[in-house]
């Protein structure tokens, strides 16, 4: 069965502080009739530092999109190998044992995707799959999880690299001057993370099952206004209230494989906020501890999108794990309003896999589908 491994982590250089934050929302936005609920909102992030891509200063500029995203390309390209050789090195594979690349990213454009420059310079086959996801915002990372795990599903044996890149700094617009905008730019940072879906071996979370939920007449709450700009976020008020709405959703994906989604061992969800933690602790009944990884990633990093989820996993793995066994819930949420949850139990290498009922097992699931044709496996190793 499919185990999603240690991610690698990366963050850039440039550090600004929560207070640095304040001070130059205090500047920028003196005259902003509401300027005091945005200082308090930005207050009550817990976000106490973020990395930025580039400097302060230069961040606040905006030469125009071409040159955004030549920036978001030139950085990507300089960062991303990096995370990729610690990801590979961290799942004992090379370049070569990968079979599909799911790259994700909201935050920069580029055709062909990053995921052709990967295969291209880096050292991967070229009969290596590409699923570039651009779309799903800070969800992806769920999503990424999700059909890497389908993928080792349909072709067992098979691995997946995963991408996420982040660099919310790139979509700062200085004129958007709703208190939604003001609090995301007190909120989001930059990050980088890969980790890989080994279809054999490896230690981590053995994925069981993945399922997706998207809240009707919610597609206006998380957007982006695409203009001459670049993208410009739109962040509705009602956002932090989506826990009520996405909490019954873990449980009822949850229900139906007799696992109880408030009695699991291990929790690594995305921290769009602290609203959102502090809500899914009181609608599945748990203690604020349990989200732990995810909020530290929240106070040291900011909302990082699509890398919040590999951020809080990697807190997971750097505090020891958890016990061979042990059934946990990783769930991404982004736009649409969407939810990509995964349900997984954790696997040590070497030791006897067992299935969420405790026995051996002998199968994956999926392996009861019919076997795979020779031209069905067309690129994916033996």
């Amino acid at each position: 069965m499919a185990t999603l491994c240690r991610p690698a982590i990366a963050v850039p250089e440039h550090v600004i502080t929560r207070e640095e934050t304040l001070e130059l929302a205090r500047q920028l936005h003196a005259g902003h009739p509401q300027l005091g609920l945005a200082l308090r909102l930005i207050g009550n992030t817990g976000v106490q530092t973020r990395r930025l891509v580039r400097p302060i200063e230069e961040t606040l500029e905006h030469p125009g999109f071409t040159a955004r995203n030549a920036v978001y390309e030139e950085e990507a390209k300089a960062r991303v190998p990096d995370v990729v050789r610690r990801a590979l090195d961290l799942a004992q594979l090379a370049p070569p044992d990968i079979d599909m690349i799911v790259y994700v990213s909201c935050t920069g454009f580029m055709m062909p995707s990053m995921t052709a420059w990967i295969i291209n310079n880096l050292g991967f086959r070229p009969e290596t799959r590409q699923l570039p996801i651009a779309q799903l915002g800070c969800a992806a990372g769920g999503a990424a999880i999700n059909r890497a795990h389908d993928f080792c599903t349909a072709y067992p044996g098979a691995n997946v690299l995963i991408v996420a890149c982040e660099f919310c700094s790139l979509c700062y617009q200085p004129a958007d001057l709703a208190v939604g905008n003001l609090l995301s730019n007190g909120l989001f940072g930059d990050a980088l993370a890969a980790a890989v879906v080994r279809g054999e071996g490896g230690t981590g979370v053995r994925l069981e099952r993945n399922g997706s939920h998207l809240v009707p007449g919610t597609e206006d709450w998380i957007s982006y206004a695409v203009r001459d700009t670049g993208f410009h976020f739109l962040l509705d008020k009602r956002v932090p209230k989506t826990m009520a709405m996405l909490a019954p959703a873990m449980r009822d994906m949850a229900a139906p494989h007799d696992w109880d989604v408030s009695g699991l061992d291990f929790y690594v969800v995305h921290a769009g906020g602290p609203r959102i933690l502090d809500d899914l602790s009181h609608y599945l009944g748990l203690p604020a501890e349990m989200f732990r990884y995810s909020r530290a990633t929240l106070t040291e990093r900011g909302n990082i999108a699509s890398a919040v989820i590999f951020d809080a996993l990697e807190r997971l793995f750097e505090e020891g794990g958890a016990h061979h066994g042990a059934r946990g819930v990783i769930a991404g949420f982004g736009p649409g309003i969407t939810a990509e949850i995964t349900l997984g139990t954790w696997s040590d290498a070497g030791r006897e896999p067992t299935s969420a009922a405790g026995t051996p097992e002998a199968r994956a699931p999926g392996a009861e589908l019919p076997t795979q044709t020779p031209a069905l496996q067309g690129g994916v190793r033996g």
